[in-house]
């Protein structure tokens, strides 16, 4: 018994947000943010109006749809984002709700990590489905950044990357010779957490545990749940990312995990069909296709449309292959990430 890939579904919203209309904002330009990341454009949600949840069940209807099944069917849900609508509870019933199966009483996950938030709930949905337990589980990947973003000066090295949008699978069993999803494989290394990480507000009371960069307890140092005046003054409440370490580190794990997945299995590099990486800044995807040595035409990139959208750029750009034709019935499809905490993970899938 194998993890097959049922049904795929995406959704962005409708504006898009150029790298001119984001010069109107810092002190950035077109050609530098290109230069630095591919991004060319991204989309935003509609404030007010729009969620992560909502983002994510339009994703997942079109998931359910094309999976043909009832959303009724549907018996657990996983949920993967690092912009939930609230602090508590996660998504994941907010999207059981906005569906409107919440009489079926499934069980719904949310998943924390970020980046490769999809890859790991790919390969927990992975385990329930051939342990039996679940036959068709929905997996959501959504972001709504626009939301958490700095538009100032300050924040301009980490808001021109990120976008809004959603991608989500029905998962089931499948018995069919050599279908379904081959292998995965998870990996995390907390040694530099905060260096790509959102600190405040949290319930850290200023105490980051292993690093001097953010200060040990303090009673002056500003930290809790509850936003304080002097985070929103000294601009506290804003991701914060150290570019330089982040690369170098994703060019390293990304094809060592890539690696582990084909040893795994017994292919190669030249075995791959298609290669769908997180979209994290196409400097990354630029370089990782050089070290494993494959076309352009067996790589997916999108993020010059739609900028990084975490957990949801996999099955984003998952989907747009597969609409477009570039992923068909018993390709090897290979999927990669790396993000915050720092994990990474891969997964290999025969289509």
């Amino acid at each position: 018994m194998r993890t097959k890939i049922a049904g795929i579904g995406s959704y962005v919203p409708e504006k898009i947000v150029t790298n001119h209309d984001l010069s109107k904002l810092m002190d950035t330009t077109d050609e530098w943010i290109r230069e630095r990341t591919g991004i060319e454009e991204r989309r935003y949600a509609e404030k007010h109006k729009q969620s992560t949840t909502t983002l994510g069940a339009e994703a997942a209807k079109i998931a359910i749809e094309r999976a043909g099944i009832k959303k009724e069917d549907v018996d657990f849900i996983i949920f993967a984002t690092l912009s939930p609508d609230y602090y508590f509870p996660g998504c994941g019933v907010l999207l059981q709700r906005e569906l409107g199966i919440t009489s079926g009483e499934v069980g719904a996950l949310d998943i924390r990590n970020q980046c490769s938030g999809f890859v790991y709930g790919l390969s927990i949905a992975d385990q329930f489905i051939k342990t039996g337990m679940y036959k068709n589980i929905l997996l959501v990947g959504a972001e709504m950044h626009s939301m958490g973003l700095d538009y100032s000066d300050k924040g301009r090295a980490v808001t021109v990357i990120f976008g809004d949008g959603a991608g989500a699978v029905i998962l089931q069993p499948t018995e069919k010779e050599g279908q379904g999803i081959l292998t995965t494989h998870l990996h995390a290394d907390g040694t530099h957490a905060e260096e790509l990480a959102m600190i405040n507000p949290g319930s850290h009371g200023g105490y980051h545990l292993g690093t001097e960069k953010f200060g040990y307890p303090d009673p002056s140092v500003p930290g809790g749940v509850f936003v304080t005046q002097k985070m929103v003054d000294e601009g506290m409440l804003a991701p914060n990312m150290t570019g330089q370490l982040v690369f170098k580190t994703a060019v390293v794990k990304f094809p060592e995990v890539i690696k582990e997945a084909l040893d795994k299995t017994g292919h190669t590099t030249e075995d791959i069909d298609i290669f769908v990486p997180h979209q994290a800044n196409l400097r990354i995807s630029q370089f990782v296709q050089r070290a494993l040595k494959l076309p352009d035409e067996k790589v997916v990139n999108n993020i010059q449309k739609y900028g990084n959208t975490t957990a949801a750029s996999i099955p984003l750009a998952m989907c747009e292959a597969w609409e477009q034709g570039r992923i068909k019935e018993g390709d090897l499809v290979c999927i990669a990430a790396f993000g915050s905490g720092f994990t990474w993970g891969s997964a290999l899938i025969r289509w």
